[in-house]
């Protein structure tokens, strides 16, 4: 594969601006009705712009609390430097909605920012999008301080206590909804789901079925959910943005890039709390009903300074991923450097992966990791293999890694493929590296290369 194979699209804009103020938007301004009045005024000029024939829709420099936006077509969202949209939390303004999550169709609220079945579109800008996760996620009590510990208790008292530790809720509705956990399978799911409202927390910028995206120098940080959830997109250009949430942040991914096709991700620095960079394309058979690949993805000059995993493909790849280059980045401190991860049930093939030219640094657990074992651990894995349908059964396949520098991992190389199925990971291929890890090499799978590779 070569970077001259990706041809992205990128969209084009008129000339034509507007500014936000223009529309009676208020800076620096925090009450409910600030927030309904600065989300009217966003969404007004950016109708105003697409029913001109586009342009840019101007965020100037200040603070600019706001509800719920919409992006619409031909419309640049422009975000200027020294620039904040920082977005509530009020039930008035986000509704419940049925949409989709971690691979499946699920009750979530209304996203801080969504586009949906549009095209020529941007955020760009050197502002920031704050979309005000603390006020939405739990947090695990093993990931804080004693101090941070104390601090959450002194705005919420409601723990759910596990055996890793507690795990703090920042309102009664999150711990009730985690116990109930209504979704849409459920008469009146949607009505019943309103008593336990700051359970579904929204992933914060959604973008569905959209073509020609271009999300340029902006920082993206503190998301209730995932950061950027691009779903069912085509020319996809993320270039140049900052993706920050608290190491702390429960789900909070990067970019999860689901289902995309012709997507290009490079310059850009991430540091988050959950997978920073991941590939997805639906979970299991539900997923499986229609076609939708994750195909034609390029990866590069990328840098990942904190995460659950820098460049991950899973565990939800059941419609499959396909012709993926990810080259030149650098992971630092992640718990995983490159994370392929599956598990029976999940069906799907993951083929044609290349992985050139990656610097890993300090990486807790593996620096590459293939397992198909994701969520089986707590089952009876022999008897739900046998019963398992060829449909249910995941591949990983020609997957190759070139120049892999890891210095300092728990386990170089771990390769884990369905127990009893070796066939389920097979063609890969790592060569010319250098890992320094504690732990050796796991290594299992079919047709599985080493070569010109050294492991310290």
């Amino acid at each position: 594969m070569n970077k001259t194979d990706f041809k992205i699209e990128r969209p084009d804009f008129p000339e034509y601006s507007v500014n936000i103020t223009e529309f009676g938007a208020i800076a620096y301004a925090y009450e409910l009705e600030d927030s309904r009045n600065n989300a009217k005024a966003i969404n007004n000029a950016m109708a105003a712009v697409s029913e001109k024939g586009g342009g840019r829709v101007v965020v100037p420099a200040g603070i600019w609390v706001t509800g719920p936006i919409k992006l619409m077509d031909n419309v640049n969202l422009h975000l200027e430097a020294q620039s904040v949209l920082k977005f509530s939390k009020n039930i008035e303004e986000y509704p419940l909605i049925l949409t989709n999550y971690e691979g499946q169709e699920c009750i979530r609220t209304v996203s801080p920012i969504t586009a949906d079945h549009v095209s020529n579109i941007a955020i760009t800008g050197k502002g920031v999008i704050d979309g005000s996760g603390d006020l939405w996620r739990p947090v695990k009590q093993f990931k804080l301080t004693d101090r941070q510990w104390q601090e959450r208790l002194r705005k919420s008292k409601h723990v759910i206590e596990t055996k890793e530790g507690g795990i703090w809720m920042p309102t009664e509705s999150v711990l009730k909804g985690n116990e109930k956990n209504i979704q849409k399978g459920e008469e009146d799911a949607l009505k019943k789901a309103e008593k336990y409202y700051d359970f579904y927390r929204p992933v914060m910028v959604s973008l569905r079925y959209c073509n020609k995206v271009l999300l340029q120098e902006t920082t993206f940080m503190n998301s209730p959910a995932w950061n950027i959830h691009p779903f069912f997109c085509t020319n996809l250009t993320v270039e140049n943005v900052q993706v920050k949430n608290p190491y702390y942040a429960q789900n909070g991914d990067g970019i999860d890039v689901e289902s995309c096709t012709n997507v290009e991700i490079c310059g850009s620095t991430f540091e988050t709390g959950d997978d920073a960079i991941c590939i997805k394309s639906g979970k299991n058979a539900e997923a499986r009903t229609f076609e939708g690949p994750c195909s034609n993805i390029y990866i590069h000059d990328c840098v990942v300074n904190e995460g659950h995993g820098g460049f991950v493909v899973g565990s939800e790849m059941s419609r499959g991923v396909h012709n993926v280059l990810v080259e030149d980045c650098t992971f630092m401190g992640t718990d995983v450097g490159v994370r392929f991860k599956s598990a029976l049930g999940r069906g799907g093939v993951v083929e044609n992966i290349e992985i050139n030219n990656i610097n890993m640094t300090n990486i807790k657990e593996e620096a590459v990791v293939m397992t198909m074992s994701y969520v089986l651990n707590s089952l009876n894995r022999n008897e739900t293999i046998a019963k398992a349908d060829e449909a249910d059964v995941p591949y990983f396949r020609n997957i190759s890694m070139s120049g892999i520098h890891c210095m300092g991992a728990g386990i170089a190389v771990k390769i884990e493929p369905l127990e009893g199925k070796a066939e389920t990971i097979s063609g890969i291929t790592i060569k010319d590296s250098v890992f320094v890890a504690s732990k050796e090499t796991q290594i299992a799978g079919e047709n599985v290369v080493i070569a010109g590779t050294e492991f310290k």
